[in-house]
């Protein structure tokens, strides 16, 4: 039913309803199969329904400390607006954008299991296969989707041995007298962005390939298609070396009426129209729940309503004496009690073994603050070589800023590693030349000792002369300035904190996904016992 015919109001404000009631009401629908069956809907009459929506979820199943988002309090929520639909002739669907998995430890250490049972109590009705769900092998991703209960859909995420989708393709939803196809895509980058290993037997195909292919079939069948994807929202389709994200699927593949999306992790304020398609995305971790209202006649959209409700988000205010007041953005949302018992105990599981140990050092990793500001360290090059090997590049830098603590001789805990890396940076990388890295590597290199700017730094070594790098080497061979190398850093870094060259708009820019603390915790994992010898700064050899 995509149509052009949108009279649109976007509604920015809180939503309007009572928060401190718990409701059990939830979505009044049913699958179905695809059948040849006409439209059931009543000439002349106004059906309304309500799209409620997340995405890149990465874990954020508990509040935090300052009890902003999680899942108890977006239950509170889900469950007042639902009722709110149902007494005024509506029907809700509730949708993920995908990424449920990876970015918290206490979530990471239980496969997400807390996440997942969480959303069947919230009653998802549907998500995309994201990235990150293939952190863990496929038999870990199919018990998840047993503890969700919902389908996992993605058209174009297939086995290599029957040819078919891995999960489901799409669902038919009937949703009072309308049919509603929902269909999963994912973003093809996750075959260079994913584990290798968790890969093998899948093939990825071009979810806008598949689409077109699709789309035409749904479309005949259903009232109205909803896209669920994890591609990325890119403003006018300017991807960059990002695979092609939400606007060229609009773009490209006419008659879905919304996609609901994520993997950029952008707040959509207002929905982005294309091609007489809305894209809608929620920001990340459960900040925000999208809510897009929708008026349907004669099998044509005649308003949408949207908003991004915060969920107890909290914006910093100082105060006279020089203190941070965190205030709350909207109105607090009480947290439903159910689910908050639920989780705990995954909650408190997950504090224990972030105590246990994941590793071993014969000796303390230096990350001191007068010493790891002022000169290359152990700890420095133990967490720069983790960069490399992750995100397979030839340098990685540190901004020593983002060091916070060291590692004592012995047993290394997953809490020890947050104590470190305590700010959940992102990785990401960018592909340059020679003669980039060149000028990239005579900024960082001059920050000053003693500052939180001075760099660590992996696989090149290098003298800087009144400013600029000279005699570079990358992995003991000479800088060719016409060779593209790969440079890893973390997300602060790259967006130009500390005063590092901003690389965010490089056409060769990607982000990886994976949290700081979370790869130096793997690498630890896989290298132990940690042999400090290995990091000296003179004598570190890459892995």
């Amino acid at each position: 039913m995509n149509t052009q015919r949108y009279l649109t109001q976007f509604a920015l404000s809180g939503v309007v309803i009572g928060l401190t009631g718990c409701s059990l009401f939830s979505s009044s629908h049913t699958d179905t199969e695809l059948t040849d069956s006409a439209a059931a809907w009543q000439a002349g009459q106004e059906y309304k329904l309500t799209l409620l929506h997340t995405n890149d979820h990465h874990g954020h199943f508990w509040p935090n400390e300052h009890g902003e988002y999680g899942m108890a309090a977006r239950k509170t929520l889900i469950d007042n607006i639902r009722e709110e639909v149902l007494l005024n002739d509506g029907h809700s669907l509730l949708l993920s954008g995908g990424d449920v998995n990876t970015g918290v430890p206490e979530s990471d250490l239980l496969h997400a299991e807390p996440d997942f049972k969480g959303m069947k109590a919230l009653g998802y009705d549907a998500m995309a296969l994201g990235n990150h769900e293939f952190d863990n092998p496929v038999d870990v991703l199919k018990q998840q989707q047993q503890w969700a209960g919902f389908p996992f859909l993605s058209a174009n995420i297939l086995d290599e041995d029957t040819g078919e989708p891995l999960f489901d393709a799409y669902k038919i939803f009937s949703v009072g007298d309308l049919r509603v196809a929902v269909v999963g895509f994912t973003t093809d980058d996750t075959i260079h962005i994913g584990n290798p290993e968790y890969l093998e037997g899948l093939r990825i195909e071009s979810p806008i390939e598949v689409a077109q292919d699709l789309i035409p079939t749904l479309e005949s069948q259903s009232d109205l298609i909803v896209a669920v994807t994890h591609m990325g929202h890119y403003d006018n389709a300017q991807h960059g070396s990002n695979a092609p994200g939400d606007v060229s699927l609009a773009r490209s593949v006419p008659g879905i009426d919304v996609i609901v999306g994520g993997h950029s992790q952008d707040p959509l304020f207002e929905p982005d129209k294309q091609n007489g398609t809305l894209i809608l995305q929620a920001d990340e971790w459960g900040k925000y729940l999208g809510r897009l209202d929708l008026s349907i006649v004669d099998g044509e959209i005649t308003s949408a309503d949207y908003e991004l409700i915060p969920v107890n988000l909290k914006e910093k205010v100082g105060k006279a004496d020089g203190s941070i007041e965190h205030k709350l953005i909207g109105p607090e949302i009480a947290q439903d009690k159910d689910v908050q018992a639920m989780l705990r105990p995954y909650y408190e599981l997950g504090q224990a073994k972030m105590g246990a140990p994941i590793g071993y050092t014969d000796a303390k990793l230096e990350g001191d603050r007068d010493q790891v500001r002022s000169r290359a360290t152990n700890l420095g090059n133990l967490i720069t070589h983790a960069m490399i090997k992750k995100l397979d590049a030839d340098v990685a830098v540190m901004n020593s800023g983002g060091i916070r603590d060291s590692i004592a001789a012995g047993e290394i805990s997953y809490k020890a590693v947050l104590q470190v890396q305590p700010f959940n940076n992102q990785l990401v990388y960018v592909d340059m030349t020679g003669a980039e890295l060149a000028d990239y590597l005579s900024v960082v290199a001059s920050k000053e000792a003693g500052t939180g700017a001075f760099a660590q730094l992996s696989g090149a070594t290098l003298v800087v002369t009144d400013g600029k790098a000279q005699n570079i080497r990358i992995n003991e061979k000479p800088l060719d300035p016409s060779q593209t190398y790969r440079l890893a850093l973390n997300s602060y870094s790259a967006a130009g904190g500390d005063g590092y060259p901003d690389v965010t708009g490089h056409k060769h820019y990607k982000e990886s996904g994976y949290g700081d603390a979370e790869v130096l915790a793997e690498y630890i994992k896989d290298y132990s016992p940690i042999m400090v010898t290995q990091y000296r700064p003179a004598d570190a050899v890459l892995h």
